[in-house]
């Protein structure tokens, strides 16, 4: 079990320091926590010169507070904890939780989740049920999900074509030789063309 301070350091990994990429729809980040988000957490306005100068335990915070805890990510089973952890960083909690309610749909669980993105107690017996169900498929599935969802982000707005490889190979940091095989099965040649 990865404990929520080496998932916080992993992401603060992945996220690195301050950039304003034009692109990025987020606008600037340091450490991957957003001008938006560092308001919320400030309780005013954030300029981006607060952005620049954010402390990497500020931003340790805020992902273990408003990534982890708050939208109940602690509730799900152990070993999908860190990828759903990076995938609220990445995209949001609620896309986050989405992802978990959608594999768990497609399982067949009964009755089916309601795919809102908020953590309630269905979702966590979900999501329990169906890792029961599919050990680590359930990780692959989740794998497989999220990088169609990239795929889709990049469709419908090509200029985010830009950081399709890197999220491609953030993903790729959670593939184990199971969902390896299961991952590939499930990209598509438009797919592939976007990673080359």
């Amino acid at each position: 079990m990865d404990s929520i301070e080496r998932m916080v350091r992993e992401v603060l990994r992945r996220e690195g320091g301050y950039v304003n990429h034009p692109a990025d729809r987020g606008g600037p980040t340091n450490f991957g926590i957003t001008q938006k988000t560092l308001s919320l957490y400030l309780g005013r306005v954030a300029m981006i010169s607060d952005v620049k100068s954010l402390e990497v335990d500020v931003a340790a915070e805020i992902y273990e507070q408003n990534y982890y805890y708050k939208p109940g990510v602690h509730k799900l089973p152990d070993p999908i904890r860190p990828f759903i952890f990076d995938s609220a960083v990445n995209h949001g909690p609620r896309r986050a939780i989405k992802f978990v309610q959608s594999v768990v749909n497609e399982v067949g669980r009964n009755p089916s989740l309601s795919a809102d993105g908020a953590m309630g107690p269905n979702t966590s017996s979900g999501a329990e049920w169906a890792f029961a169900a599919m050990g680590e498929y359930f990780l692959a599935a989740l794998i497989a999900e999220r990088r169609n969802f990239y795929h889709v982000i990049v469709t419908n707005n090509p200029s985010q074509k830009v950081f399709y490889k890197g999220w491609m190979n953030r993903v790729n940091e959670f593939v184990t030789e199971i969902s390896d095989d299961l991952v590939r099965k499930s990209l598509n040649d438009s797919e592939k063309e976007l990673i080359a």
